[in-house]
C-alpha cells in the first residue's frame, strides 16, 4: 500500500510542481489563454506563496519521494481582504481516487480559517468532474460567474464557500 505525505512546498519542488500543473491542465484540455497553465508563477510556485496570507502544499509519495499533486490558498486578487482562493489544486492520475483530494482540501480550508478568511472562492472547468463533485460535497456552492481578477476566463465553473469561524471553547461557556 502506498503512503503519501502532504507538506508545504520547498523551492526545489518548483520544476516538478510546474510539470504537474502543465500535465493535468493539458490532460483536461485547459491550455491557451484564460487558464492557470499560463500564470507567470507556475515555474516559481514556492516564491509565489511566501507572502502572508498564503500557503501551498505538495503531495509526496513517502517511498519514492515523487510529487504527485499540489494545491494551496491565497488571497483572491481583486477581492475583499477576507476572501481567499483555492488555487492550483492538481493531481496526477495515479493519485486520483485515493482520498488525497479530500485531505488536501481539508488542510487548505483549515489554513484559510486560521488565516482569518471568511470566504473561499475557486474556479475550475465543468469537465473536471471529480473535482466539481469534491467541491460540492464539501459545501462549495456554484455561483453564476467569476469573482476577483484571476485572468482565468477559460474557466466555466465557479464556487464559493463561507468559512465559519468556530468559537473558542472558553467563549462557548460565556454564551
Amino acid at each position: 500500500m502506498q503512503s503519501y505525505q502532504i507538506r508545504e512546498i520547498k523551492i526545489e519542488d518548483n520544476p516538478r510542481v510546474a510539470e504537474i500543473i502543465r500535465k493535468v491542465m493539458t490532460e483536461f484540455e485547459c491550455v491557451g489563454d484564460g487558464y492557470s497553465i499560463n500564470d507567470p508563477e507556475v515555474d516559481q510556485m514556492f516564491q509565489a506563496y511566501q507572502n502572508e496570507g498564503s500557503k501551498f502544499y505538495v503531495i509526496e509519495n513517502e517511498v519514492s519521494k515523487n510529487l504527485l499533486g499540489c494545491g494551496g490558498i491565497a488571497h483572491l486578487k481583486g477581492a475583499e481582504d477576507d476572501v481567499c482562493e483555492l488555487q492550483k489544486m492538481y493531481f496526477l492520475s495515479e493519485l486520483r481516487g485515493l482520498g488525497m483530494g479530500q485531505r488536501l482540501l481539508d488542510i487548505c480550508i483549515g489554513i484559510a480559517k486560521n488565516l482569518g478568511y471568511a470566504n473561499c472562492y475557486l474556479e475550475t472547468t465543468d469537465r473536471m468532474k471529480a473535482a466539481n463533485k469534491l467541491y460540492q460535497k464539501n459545501g462549495f456552492k456554484k455561483i453564476k460567474g467569476p469573482l476577483g481578477n484571476t485572468g482565468h476566463c477559460g474557466c466555466d465553473a465557479f464556487y464559493s464557500k463561507e468559512l465559519v469561524q468556530e468559537k473558542p471553547f472558553l467563549k462557548l461557556l460565556d454564551s
